[in-house]
């Protein structure tokens, strides 16, 4: 499918429009605007501007306040609970991860979860806010119930996200970003745009089969564990993802397991909410509270440089460290722009012209 570039700062002039167009102020706009590019940046397409029309949907459908009044309701020294009041993720996510800055700078580490919030973007990015403070920076959320557990038809957890963002010294940081389970569905939403198929292992259809069928959520289908079956370790994905559950909503009062409200709006809400919105849990931990800064980033370059040097397997250039290939993608993106998709243009189009808006 045919795609045309744009540039990062084409985009974000638009995508800063359209949420003060929706109300939020120009500080909250600006930062939903950085956190939400990111993901195109570093190639992450599935939760980048592709979504910008959804957090507009879920806007008109007053499930995403503009406004919010974001606020501390538990702390202690080391660790906070914070209420989102139904703003957007990409904002509230920011200002909690804040907190755990401070925190760790005061008391070595700092831990947040989050309540009454929505979906933040790509977990990267809130967990490299700590990487410039020498902090290994953790960050999780739960999201929309599209995944069954092991053994089951019902869909029960989100793609639950985990990354963890450690900091080096002449070498890139360490940025593991990923999904609990096979694929996120951003991937599915990439598949369908494009008229093709899963590769095996991503989805079951309504009775618990395997499939390929990349439409399958919208016919009672849902994603599997990371592993796909319990064979090749989806126990261990769905477990992965029942923690993220745990500390992103049974610690903070958010909703969790399959009553997690759906991403788009058209999707009913949960009749019986046990909790508040979605919830996110962030992290922050000063390396010099373990270790000299200086001694550990030296000792992350040497980590480093030994798996770059690995013996690779036949047809492989090199064996990759977790964070190069979106370090790639943001070195070549921000000099070449970045690509969208047709249907991505055209749904951009759309909101353009809704809220006049040039694009």
């Amino acid at each position: 499918m045919a795609s045309t570039n744009y540039t990062y700062d084409q985009l974000y002039t638009f995508s800063e429009n359209i949420f003060k167009s929706i109300g939020c102020s120009a500080e909250h706009a600006a930062t939903a605007t950085k956190t939400l590019l990111s993901a195109d940046l570093r190639g992450i397409d599935s939760h980048g501007i592709a979504r910008l029309s959804g957090y507009v949907r879920l806007w008109e459908a007053k499930r995403v306040n503009a406004t919010p009044d974001i606020k501390v309701i538990h702390e202690t020294p080391s660790t906070a609970v914070v209420d989102g009041d139904s703003g957007l993720g990409l904002v509230v996510a920011p200002f909690a991860m804040k907190i755990a800055i401070e925190k760790a700078k005061q008391v070595g580490t700092g831990w947040v979860s989050v309540q009454h919030s929505n979906h933040f973007g790509i977990a990267g990015y809130h967990a490299m806010m700590a990487l410039e403070h020498d902090m290994i920076g953790v960050a999780m959320t739960n999201a929309s119930p599209l995944v069954a557990p092991t053994f089951s038809i019902d869909k029960m957890l989100g793609t639950n996200p985990i990354c963890v963002a450690a900091p080096a010294g002449k070498e890139p940081a360490f940025v593991a970003d990923l999904a609990t389970t096979t694929a996120a569905n951003g991937k599915l939403e990439i598949l369908q745009r494009k008229n093709a198929d899963t590769p095996d292992g991503w989805v079951q259809d309504e009775a618990g089969n395997p499939t390929n069928d990349a439409n399958i959520l919208k016919k009672g289908g849902a994603l599997l564990p990371l592993g796909g079956d319990r064979e090749h370790g989806s126990h261990k994905g769905y477990a992965l993802g029942a923690v993220v559950d745990i500390f992103s909503a049974l610690l903070s009062g958010a909703n969790y397991a399959p009553w997690v409200p759906p991403f788009p709006a058209y999707v009913p809400m949960p009749v019986q909410q046990p909790g508040k919105g979605i919830g996110h849990f962030l992290g922050a931990m000063r390396v010099d509270a373990f270790r000299p800064a200086d001694e550990f980033k030296a000792a992350m370059d040497h980590w480093i440089q030994g798996f770059r040097s690995a013996r690779t397997v036949p047809g492989e250039e090199k064996v990759l460290v977790p964070g190069d290939p979106e370090r790639e993608y943001e070195a070549e993106r921000m000099a070449n722009g970045i690509p969208l998709l047709e249907p991505v243009v055209k749904d951009l189009q759309q909101l353009a012209q809704r809220f006049s808006i040039p694009f």
